[in-house]
């Protein structure tokens, strides 16, 4: 496994140590799996809830919202399987109890549970990359175009995703990549089945509307505008900038399930999802010294469809979510 992020870094977590105090980031690490668990409960219930309301729903402006929702819902299971993988589910660490919930979090979304903890593992060691980090190497748009870019928030990020997952794939230990076969196949065997039984006995209409528009058409969306907040806009040069500062919102808390932090969680990574809002609260003195910007998704849209800015680069001078600019390249 690379150590890129590690060897580039050195200075960052020194300063990191000294802006927060042992306390306080000893309680940010404190794991709770009665909140977790509550969390994935709502999760669920939304998913569940909101396949009733589009079943029963027969216009389509009224059922759509309810299609978006489930949509994203299906996309926030990658969240929960994410936590999985930096093992902040559990009080205590259990292989077998983590196995079991990441297979269950990772059935929604059709992925291989076992890729996935490697891939993100590999991610993190080789941030700042472009070979060694496997998302920037083999997932990222490596055409400039403002068609092609738009291409992931379609279905056909299905196949890029998944061609890029077997790129990355073919250097894995032969025993890892036979238990990600498997893996797939019965993630995607399930949808299958749900696809089918639908079709044969609700009709092609409703599973339209209760899997197709949600799987299909809302989960790019989500995957992309999500990853669109990770690592797209950054400084090159300076490894504390190798992730995207969001501003932090009680809308995208929700709607993305606190996975907005995304570099208050490079720099913590053992910090659960639910106390990444403290972290960047506590952070904020820290950003403002460096000379960071906050950005928030409409912004983060604009530069990089519209103005067609080219990923993991310094964006040009735009106004940030506080009211500052960012500083051109």
């Amino acid at each position: 496994m690379s150590h890129h992020y590690a060897d580039h870094s050195h200075e960052l977590k020194s300063a990191l140590g000294r802006e927060i105090p042992t306390e306080a980031l000893r309680e940010l690490h404190a794991r709770r799996p009665v909140v977790h668990a509550g969390i994935a409960v709502a999760l669920f219930s939304v998913l569940g809830l909101s396949s009733v309301l589009i079943a029963n729903l027969d216009r389509w402006f009224l059922w759509l919202p309810f299609a978006v929702i489930s949509g994203f819902a299906v996309f926030n299971f990658t969240v929960m399987l994410h936590e999985v993988v930096h093992r902040t589910v559990l009080a205590t660490h259990d292989d077998r109890k983590n196995r079991f919930i990441g297979f269950l979090y990772s059935v929604p979304s059709g992925i291989s549970a076992s890729q996935f903890t490697r891939w993100h593992l590999d991610h993190h060691a080789g941030l700042g990359s472009f070979e060694e980090d496997p998302k920037r190497h083999y997932l990222s748009p490596k055409i400039n175009a403002r068609w092609f870019k738009a291409l992931y928030f379609t279905p056909a990020l299905f196949p890029i995703y998944f061609r890029a997952a077997r790129l990355e794939a073919a250097s894995y230990p032969i025993e890892l990549q036979k238990t990600i076969k498997r893996e797939r196949l019965a993630t995607i065997l399930f949808h299958l089945g749900i696809l089918g039984v639908l079709i044969a006995f609700a009709g092609f209409p409703l599973a339209w509307k209760i899997y197709m528009v949600p799987v299909f058409f809302v989960f790019p969306v989500a995957f992309a505008l999500n990853r669109l907040g990770q690592h797209f806009d950054i400084d090159p040069a300076d490894p504390a900038k190798w992730a995207t500062l969001v501003k932090g919102s009680r809308l995208w808390d929700v709607v993305f399930l606190f996975s907005n932090y995304h570099l208050e969680h490079h720099y913590f990574p053992m910090v659960p999802f639910y106390n990444l809002p403290a972290l960047q609260r506590l952070l904020a003195p820290f950003y403002e010294r460096r000379g960071f910007s906050y950005r928030t998704y409409g912004q983060l849209l604009w530069q990089y469809l519209v103005l067609n800015r080219k990923p993991h680069t310094r964006w040009e001078s735009a106004p940030s979510a506080d009211g500052l600019a960012v500083r051109q390249s």
